[in-house]
Parts: structure tokens; C-alpha cells; sequence
């Protein structure tokens, strides 16, 4: 499976937001990783970090957890840190992987001297707590239980 040419297709409110070639490093069971150039057009800063061409994404995905994480590598080969997506389980398949996005977000910086919650307030205006009670307690427990990772430095053992 590793080397093989897959498509990672990201949904956000019903919606395709992105959808890009990747190539699988590693699959077993529950678990996808691809890695994937910086995808979208231009630079996207985030006062934080900056995504940019040339940046290189080693993504994890897993089937039965309720977030993936993205291990952010610069041009040069220096990583950034982690940004970790809330996300429905992804769905795994022969051609790739579709994750559905879930507004949460958190990153932490690659001496994990800073983690920071994202888009608390994107995900309050979604409505999901309404539409899909459980889903929505699903997404906050993600959160939080990223969040304790990215505190005790465990981050990168999701992702390694």
C-alpha cells in the first residue's frame, strides 16, 4: 500500500472544501497516513503558523477516532507542528480517504510550547449541537482529548 496514489477528500457543512492527490506512507487496520504538498492556493497565515507551497503535510487518519492529525513540515524540512482537524471517523477506502470536518481545531507548535484551540466560535455557529447532539459531545470530547495530548507533548505519538 505504501508509495500508492490515493484522493483525501475534505466535507465541511455538507460541502467539498478540498480534495487533493496524496501518497499513502502507512495503512493497517484503523489507519491511514498519506503525505500530501500544501494543497490550497497561496499562503494561508494564521498569525501562528503559516501554511505555504512548499510545505509538506504527513496526515493521520483513523476510522474509528473522532479527529485526524497533520504533522506540518516546511519547505526545507523543519516541522512547523501539528494541526489537529475535529473531524467525523474518516472513511478508508482503496482510492483514499473522506473525512468530514467539524469546525474544532487545534495546533500545537513543534516544541509544543504552544496549544491552541481553534474555531470554538465556527463551531458554537453550525448549529451541530442542534442538528446532532451526539456528534457535537463526540467533536468537544476530541478536542479536549487532543488538547490534554498536545499538553503532556503526546501529539506526535499519535502521528509517529
Amino acid at each position: 500500500m505504501s508509495g500508492r496514489s490515493v484522493e483525501v477528500a475534505l466535507w465541511k457543512a455538507g460541502r467539498l472544501k478540498i480534495r487533493y492527490p496524496a501518497e499513502v506512507v502507512a495503512g493497517a487496520g484503523t489507519r491511514l497516513t498519506v503525505r500530501a504538498p500544501w494543497a490550497a492556493e497561496g499562503v494561508r497565515d494564521f498569525g501562528f503558523v503559516r501554511f505555504e507551497p512548499g510545505d509538506v503535510f504527513v496526515e493521520h487518519y483513523w476510522s474509528d477516532r473522532w479527529y485526524t492529525v497533520k504533522e506540518v513540515w516546511a519547505a526545507e524540512g523543519t516541522l512547523k507542528g501539528w494541526y489537529c482537524d475535529v473531524t467525523r471517523p474518516a472513511v478508508i477506502g482503496p482510492a483514499g480517504v473522506t473525512v468530514e470536518d467539524l469546525d474544532l481545531d487545534l495546533w500545537v507548535s513543534a516544541d509544543g510550547s504552544e496549544v491552541l484551540r481553534l474555531d470554538e466560535d465556527e463551531f458554537a455557529a453550525s448549529g451541530l449541537a442542534a442538528s446532532d447532539p451526539k456528534a457535537a459531545e463526540r467533536a468537544v470530547t476530541a478536542l479536549d482529548e487532543l488538547e490534554r495530548l498536545g499538553r503532556r507533548g503526546l501529539v506526535e505519538l499519535l502521528a509517529g
